[in-house]
């Protein structure tokens, strides 16, 4: 057998057709056809002389070697990516990123992290879905968006997470709703309905396990899926927000809304970008370190401010 030598596009090939089990997953993945892909695998092993892939009826394995070159390809594609990024310049780079975000996070840094990401990656267009927290993350192992801003960490190897900070959920009401000042017990709070996100949600499990470990009658939760309507309901009195304070900061200052002092605290929320741990993922890398830095900066500016 001569020297081989596979070419950037014949490794990649390799790489995401072991990765996703699929040669038709391949190449969508890649944006070719399932027989151009089918087509360089057996090129790749005629040129090794030696089988790379079992063929199985509905699914593909690698034999040893092929588990052996998996390793190598994987650290071919991170030192291109790693060239790239380092001779490339950000601002030649164009195409597109799938983005998911929380609504959280649009209302805090949101736009100043696009004006960014723009003024870095001006080819770059920035294709925007705002989605809870648990449907982002399997929207990220489908391989439907590429990056996603939620609350996290997100415990999985298949994603990378870069933390953005924790946001302090706080009980928030329209002052004509509840207009006691000092220290406000649990059950006072309970005798109006509470707004908050979704039961599939991290904040909700949080405030259901304040609820239990505090022995009193269940209250009226309200829950919806928008940070938009929760802030609506609560300016318009329906009942006591349970959400991240720093979101509502405009209506605060209006007096729409305010912090109300309770006796009892909700858990902070952490919140992280994630993104697939794949070697070719230059970019959503590369816009995971923007937003951590915008969010870096968000809260620094916010601690120096202080309170509204």
């Amino acid at each position: 057998m001569s020297d081989v030598v596979p070419d950037l596009r014949t490794i990649q090939i390799f790489y995401w057709t072991a990765a996703l089990g699929s040669f038709s997953a391949a190449a969508k993945r890649l944006n070719t056809t399932q027989p151009a892909v089918s087509h360089r695998i057996a090129a790749l092993e005629r040129a090794f002389g030696l089988t790379l892939i079992n063929r199985l009826p509905r699914s593909l394995s690698l034999t040893p070697k092929g588990h052996e070159l998996m390793g190598y390809a994987e650290r071919i594609l991170r030192l291109h990516g790693e060239m790239v990024g380092a001779i490339t310049a950000p601002a030649s780079r164009s195409g597109s990123l799938r983005l998911g975000v929380s609504e959280t996070i649009v209302h805090t840094w949101l736009t100043a992290f696009i004006d960014v990401m723009g003024r870095t990656y001006p080819g770059v267009a920035i294709d925007l879905a705002v989605d809870v927290s648990p449907a982002m993350r399997e929207a990220l192992l489908r391989r439907d968006l590429d990056l996603a801003f939620l609350v996290g960490p997100v415990t999985t190897p298949k994603l990378v997470n870069v933390s953005l900070g924790q946001f302090a959920t706080a009980w928030i009401a329209s002052p004509g709703l509840v207009t006691a000042t000092g220290p406000i017990g649990l059950a006072e709070l309970t005798r109006h309905p509470i707004i908050t996100f979704p039961p599939n949600t991290t904040p909700y499990a949080q405030l259901r396990d304040l609820l239990i470990q505090a022995d009193l009658p269940p209250p009226r939760l309200y829950t919806s899926a928008s940070l938009s309507a929760i802030i609506r309901m609560a300016i318009e009195g329906t009942g006591i927000g349970a959400m991240p304070a720093d979101a509502v900061l405009p209506e605060i200052e209006r007096g729409q809304l305010r912090v109300l002092d309770a006796s009892v605290g909700l858990p902070a929320v952490g919140f992280v970008a994630a993104y697939e741990n794949a070697p070719d993922n230059r970019l959503s890398a590369a816009a995971a370190e923007i937003a951590r830095s915008v969010a870096t900066d968000w809260f620094a500016m916010k601690r120096d401010h202080g309170p509204p």
